[in-house]
């Protein structure tokens, strides 16, 4: 059994031995001191800067009223404390978790709550992912409909994406090539128009052969195209031979597109069979109305 007792500047550790003889120990009290100082320290390291960072969190996200919160706009704060405290909020009600990283701030109308803004929302998906106009939307990029779609329509190179900064309504399709990364929005729009054998055209046939050739055409979209067409399907391969062919592409880049197609398959082009060539690059043959 152990016993302390203070003496004035020491503390006499009292030991008594199973033979009940006792001896005493004399201990500093500096030692005691620095063990208290150690225990205080660890006690005031682990709570009072996040309670701190906690408060200005807080403090900042109500000051500012309806917003859209990520954890870089705290990038003076701990990167745990704001994860932490964004979470907390939001479990209280007081934000709303739209995907990792990202909460949403609402505030109260006469409709209800209110909803984050579209475009803020597109530029956050942008921002963190790899996204490209398809479908509707990528023919009225390029000009070959007026029409605007009800629902965007998107593609990426990812094999998902976060649905509430996407949007409920919104038309996705995932997992396209990795060499999409290296082109612009004209350029992959482009690329799913002719996945989609330009079936969003407003336009003839001829004048969507017409427009597209001019487009392909532009700012060497048609060398950024064959340097990623080894990564389209066959249909599109072949399309894209016959695009080339009447731009007057590299020669040795068109000879191994055809090389990539088997000899004994035909491709449906859709509207733009009426691409003069595409026969030579093995498109169906037009069915008669």
């Amino acid at each position: 059994m152990l016993q302390l007792v203070r003496i004035d500047y020491i503390i006499l550790r009292y030991s008594v031995t199973s033979s009940y003889s006792a001896c005493f120990f004399a201990v500093y009290l500096d030692i005691l001191g620095s063990i208290c100082d150690t225990i205080g320290m660890e006690s005031s390291l682990q709570h009072p800067t996040s309670r701190g960072a906690a408060g200005k969190i807080r403090r900042r996200v109500n000051r500012c009223g309806e917003r859209l919160w990520r954890f870089e706009d705290f990038s003076d704060l701990p990167h745990q404390a704001v994860a932490q405290s964004l979470s907390r909020m939001s479990r209280a009600g007081e934000l709303k978790r739209l995907s990792k990283g990202v909460y949403y701030r609402s505030r109260k109308t006469v409709f209800g709550e209110s909803k984050p803004n579209p475009s803020s929302l597109h530029q956050l998906l942008t921002k963190d992912h790899t996204v490209f106009p398809a479908g509707i939307t990528a023919a009225n990029l390029l000009g070959f409909t007026s029409q605007n779609p009800a629902r965007r329509e998107l593609a990426t190179t990812a094999q998902s994406l976060p649905r509430k900064l996407l949007g409920e309504d919104a038309v996705l399709h995932t997992r396209r090539p990795e060499a999409w990364k290296s082109l612009n929005d004209e350029c992959a729009a482009l690329l799913d128009f002719l996945r989609n054998r330009g079936a969003f055209t407003e336009l003839s046939p001829n004048e969507t052969v017409e427009r597209l050739l001019m487009l392909i055409g532009e700012s060497n979209r048609c060398g950024q195209l064959m340097r990623v067409a080894n990564t389209e399907p066959p249909r599109v391969r072949a399309m894209l031979g016959a695009i080339g062919e009447q731009l007057d592409c590299d020669p040795s880049v068109l000879m191994r597109l055809r090389q990539s197609l088997s000899p004994v398959s035909t491709f449906d082009f859709g509207i733009l069979s009426a691409l003069p060539n595409a026969h030579a690059w093995q498109a169906k043959p037009k069915v008669s109305a």
